[in-house]
């Protein structure tokens, strides 16, 4: 079990996420086998699934038509939930950035060393406060600063519709060393993991 105990990846169907053929064809082959491939170790066994209450992987990382028109690049992995629905940080980090003024709608930014995750489309809006930006979510109980160090599993926000989106989803993205890397490949080395450490 991940951090947070909500990882069971078993039936959530994860050669849907991101076929083959879409993964090579969309993204960097050698970083993401170098990223996800740590053998013998634990390494992912302290990352947590990002969304409470998942339901379905809506939109895959790579190339898609996109639901306003025309051919573009999705950079991230659509994770539908009921509105609402907890979303938990991935990985231990730091805040770096809060924002609701992009399609990515409420967001926020966080880095742990190599890696940075972006979680879009959340509840809640941004304020400032001093010199640094909040996130706030008052219904949720949720308040975070930009510089806040944020364990993997916390609760960082709620499944929403702000920005550009057709309904309620997390928008997750990930980039190792400042390249795009495809979270499907990372769910499977999480679920990998998990598997191996339960033997």
């Amino acid at each position: 079990m991940l951090a947070g105990g909500l990882l069971s990846l078993g039936s959530l169907g994860l050669n849907q996420i991101a076929p083959q053929a879409l993964r090579l064809e969309a993204a960097k082959a050698t970083t993401e086998t170098q990223v996800a491939a740590r053998p013998g170790t634990a390494y992912w066994s302290s990352a947590s699934f990002p969304v409470e209450n998942f339901q379905a992987y809506t939109s895959a990382f790579g190339y898609r038509q996109s639901p306003y028109g025309g051919e573009q690049f999705h950079y991230g992995l659509d994770i539908a939930a009921p509105q609402g629905s907890y979303i938990r940080n991935w990985w231990e980090g730091r805040v770096v950035e809060v924002s609701d003024d992009s399609a990515c709608g409420t967001s926020i930014v966080i880095e742990s060393g190599d890696w940075t995750h972006i979680y879009c489309h959340m509840q809640g809006y941004v304020t400032q406060e001093g010199r640094r930006r909040s996130f706030v979510d008052r219904e949720g109980g949720l308040h975070i600063v930009e510089g806040q160090d944020m364990p993997a599993g916390a609760r960082i926000g709620r499944v929403g519709m702000t920005g550009r989106t057709t309904g309620p989803h997390l928008h997750w993205g990930l980039k190792y060393q400042n390249d795009w890397v495809d979270p499907g490949i990372i769910l499977q080395a999480m679920y990998d993991d998990q598997e191996t450490a339960s033997r």
